[in-house]
């Protein structure tokens, strides 16, 4: 998608300085001395992360109140992982508009989806501080009705692994490991099946024709038998 200048986000603030601070990457700052006085989005990027956090966990358990918190937590996943994220800069033509230094500018930096989700965070955080919750939510709603229609109908996929990884150890200070236990079928129709493991009892198995895609099932199940 090609990316296009939103000159309206401006009006969104009352205060310019968080919106011009929104999109201010450290190389922007590191490149030139006379500028280190200025705050990068750094820390905006970790206010937003936490807020979106919350907007989309809140949201989700309204919303679906007959989901189990395994596919709760994987459908928030979805929604604010950095490919989602990325997806809604460029939607909004922050690529463009980020400040960033002229080496990082030769290495197409504005193009790459990390960038472009931190930014994303970034202005999540600088329009929370600007005009609090209500204003966030109003912003960010439409991308996520989308994006959730988007997931439930199959057109994006969970990554279960990452999601179950952050929930084990968040609660137990373990990683959870897996392992391919049956190989099936000749060279061009593999079929793998997979274990994961948390300490030392299986949590869930899953099959696919690729060790990943197995993984991803097995950690699918193993989220939902915690849920």
């Amino acid at each position: 998608m090609k990316q296009q200048p939103s000159p309206s986000l401006s009006a969104l603030f009352k205060d310019q300085q968080l919106f011009e601070t929104a999109l201010t990457h450290r190389s922007f700052i590191h490149e030139d001395s006379k500028r280190s006085s200025f705050p990068s989005n750094e820390r905006l990027e970790f206010l937003g992360d936490a807020v979106l956090n919350f907007l989309t966990a809140s949201w989700l358990y309204e919303r679906f109140p007959k989901r189990s918190e395994g596919e709760l937590t994987a459908l928030r996943a979805a929604l604010v992982r950095a490919k989602s994220l990325a997806q809604f800069a460029q939607e909004l033509g922050l690529g463009p508009q980020v400040r960033i230094s002229q080496s990082e500018e030769q290495r197409a930096a504005r193009e790459r989806p990390a960038l472009l989700a931190d930014t994303f965070e970034a202005l999540v955080g600088a329009i929370y501080l600007d005009q609090g919750i209500e204003t966030v939510w109003g912003f960010v709603q439409p991308f996520f009705e989308r994006e959730v229609e988007r997931v439930l109908t199959g057109k994006v996929e969970f990554d279960y692994r990452t999601r179950l990884q952050e929930l084990v150890q968040a609660q137990a200070n373990i990683v959870p490991t897996y392992q391919v236990i049956a190989m099936t079928g000749p060279d061009h129709r593999r079929l793998f099946t997979t274990q994961v493991l948390i300490g030392e009892k299986v949590w869930g198995q899953g099959s696919g024709p690729t060790k990943q895609a197995a993984a991803q099932e097995a950690a699918r199940v193993a989220l939902e038998t915690i849920g």
